[in-house]
């Protein structure tokens, strides 16, 4: 199974840019939140969730075409590699997803990064961030607009659970590390 610790390892030898680590991060800990509600193990959800743009920085343009193979070279269990592949669904690849882990991956991707827009424009950032307001920002496609609202959307529909009941689970699992990913706020 997949540690945190090789996690971190695999996605520091190929990701420098800070605002993609960040994002790892937000996503990692947004699946550390999903796996709690469906009684599964967090850790192993976040590493799985911490490595899921692993070739992106290097292929932008062949997003998840140079995964698979290095990271099942690199000891990562098969299962794992099909869950970060299967977040491409529909976008980069033809891997649906088809376990809780999969579906949450698909739609915690693009919605962390709503999120993130919506707790930076808050004076305390993700600490007080509330899903109400955040469905307010969700409903206006103008705001983070290169986030797929309909993506999100799908990937709820295929864990059966409103878009709400996601997001909150998401901003509870990044509001635990608001410092470390940067958004506890301008008044922290």
């Amino acid at each position: 199974m997949l540690t945190l610790e090789r996690a971190r390892e695999l996605n520091d030898s190929m990701v420098t840019e800070n605002h993609l680590r960040i994002h790892a991060l937000n996503v990692s800990y947004a699946m550390g939140a999903m796996a709690r509600h469906f009684g599964e193990n967090a850790e192993h959800w976040e590493a799985v969730g911490l490595l899921h743009d692993y070739d992106y920085e290097k292929y932008p343009d062949e997003h998840l075409q140079h995964t698979k193979e290095p990271l099942l070279e690199a000891g990562v269990d098969a299962a794992d590699v099909r869950a970060i592949l299967s977040h491409g669904y529909g976008i980069c690849t033809d891997v649906e997803p088809q376990t809780n882990m999969e579906k949450s991956l698909f739609t915690v991707d693009e919605l962390t990064g709503i999120i993130q827009a919506c707790a930076r424009m808050r004076p305390k950032g993700i600490t007080d961030l509330e899903v109400k307001s955040f469905m307010k920002k969700f409903k206006d496609r103008k705001f983070a607009a290169k986030c797929d609202r309909d993506l999100v959307l799908k990937g709820c529909e295929m864990l059966g659970m409103d878009v709400k009941e996601v997001a909150e689970i998401c901003i509870s699992g990044m509001r635990d590390h608001a410092e470390e990913i940067g958004l506890q706020g301008t008044e922290a």
